[in-house]
């Protein structure tokens, strides 16, 4: 059966499982230093990983790690080595249509210690490895410090490339540039990759502004600023379902916060640093006295831990309803793992810690979380032990009882149950969206009858 489609039955039962504990499997090991995981959205199920030093691995549908990188850039990138810098390459997106343009983009540090955007192209040849002779750079900016190179880069659901850039590093963001919208450090910049080019003169800058951009025409701004009052933005993600933003960001001496943006928000949010920490202020002068926007949750520095790592809001299908939409994060100091509500900022501590340093969390393209552990190079995924493989595809998730073809659940599998789903595809119930994919048509019957037919569960 289509994975896809349990997520649409389990809200269709209107079901709910009792949340259970989480844990933790390896998905991959023999990584050098895992700083971030990621899938191409083109259906080969393959889950891409960065190595800090500069390359990227490839983990297959069937859990094989390559031995050859997609792309190795290791001469390329400055720092990412064991001296545990925050240097090296940081991020990784693919375009929305990957599949068939080819082009992805990485955020990195290149000589001197500066930052660039780059964009790539596959091979025309082999999908599992990247052609390096097509870069070309998107966006660069001075970096003056080693530290606070925030590092994620994604498009958001409008198609545009989203840009995460920490303050510059030092401490209390010397020169406020988090707050000053003529800087590029501090800030969360939106621009268009597939437009044309503002920056004819430069060739370091090849992107479009986008039109609705909250500082286009604000004199002395730049332009490309979606947000801005940010210190180190360590892991942004967009909801997959929701396109609400999330923005994890590291603090310095007593509080790590979540800002959130639900979608279709305006941007031009100052998120208050170097002014603010969390809710508190710093005292630290930064030109603003009002206007900034709060953080939907913080924490302190101590037993919680002292570095925040951002995640993703979950929409997979393996862990159970109870946790779907909820917000997963981690503390790199700690180890601990929460899920946060975003309807009320409420945030539970999992019942288990991941013992390691959590250098980023990842999202396969099923959905699923992945975190990783950066010193013991080691991916792993998360899981929930408790739910059995009753529908027999080698998963034990909670879509075992709920993609079932036994609609009336009398126990049988018999004309009864096929009744019952074509009364439900005939009055477009949600229960005959069988393959998850919006529409009531030929393949919900087809799908539904294949499962029937071999007996699902």
């Amino acid at each position: 059966m289509n994975r896809a489609a349990c997520a649409c039955l389990l809200l269709a039962a209107g079901g709910t499982t009792a949340q259970a504990q989480l844990t933790t499997e390896v998905f991959v090991t023999g990584i050098d230093r895992p700083v971030y995981m990621t899938h191409a959205g083109d259906g080969s199920g393959r889950t891409f990983i960065i190595e800090q030093e500069g390359a990227i691995r490839i983990v297959d549908a069937d859990g094989n790690l390559l031995p050859t990188p997609f792309m190795d850039i290791d001469g390329t990138v400055q720092g990412g080595d064991s001296g545990g810098n925050e240097q090296g390459l940081l991020g990784l997106a693919f375009h929305p249509d990957y599949a068939n343009n080819g082009k992805f983009y990485v955020n990195y540090t290149g000589s001197g210690g500066d930052t660039r955007i780059a964009e790539y192209q596959v091979s025309s040849s082999d999908p599992n490895v990247a052609d390096t002779g097509t870069a070309r750079i998107i966006m660069f900016y001075d970096q003056p410090f080693s530290n606070h190179n925030g590092g994620w880069l994604g498009f958001g659901p409008d198609g545009y490339l989203y840009i995460s850039a920490g303050d510059g590093g030092s401490a209390n963001d010397p020169g406020n540039r988090a707050g000053n919208l003529s800087n590029y450090l501090g800030k969360l910049h939106r621009v268009d990759v597939d437009g044309g080019d503002d920056f004819p003169a430069d060739p370091n800058q090849n992107y479009e502004i986008p039109a609705d951009n909250p500082f286009v025409g604000t004199a002395g701004a730049l332009e490309s600023i979606w947000a801005y009052g940010l210190r180190n933005p360590w892991r942004t993600s967009f909801d997959r379902e929701t396109g609400d933003l999330w923005i994890a960001d590291v603090g310095q001496n007593v509080r790590e916060e979540v800002n959130f943006a639900p979608a279709g928000d305006a941007g031009g949010q100052h998120y208050g640093w170097r002014c603010r920490e969390g809710f508190s202020s710093t005292g630290l002068s930064c030109g603003a006295t009002s206007g900034f926007t709060d953080p939907i949750h913080q924490y302190t520095h101590g037993a919680n831990g002292c570095s925040i790592t951002g995640g993703y809001a979950y929409r997979g299908c393996e862990l159970g309803d109870d946790y779907t939409g909820l917000y997963f994060f981690s503390d790199y100091c700690s180890g601990l793992i929460w899920t946060l509500d975003a309807s009320n900022g409420f945030a539970h501590t999992l019942q288990f810690d991941s013992n390691f340093n959590v250098s980023s969390f990842g999202e396969t393209e099923s959905g699923e979380l992945l975190v990783a552990n950066l010193f013991a190079g080691t991916v792993y995924k998360i899981v929930n032990p408790s739910n059995p493989d009753s529908n027999g595809d080698g998963i034990p998730d909670s879509c075992d009882s709920a993609c079932l073809p036994d609609l009336n659940e009398d126990g049988n599998l018999d004309f009864f149950d096929i009744s019952a789903f074509l009364n439900a595809f005939n009055a477009q119930e949600p229960l005959a969206d069988f393959t998850g994919d919006g529409n009531y048509d030929f393949f919900d019957v087809s799908a539904f009858l294949n499962a029937f037919n071999a007996g699902c569960p």
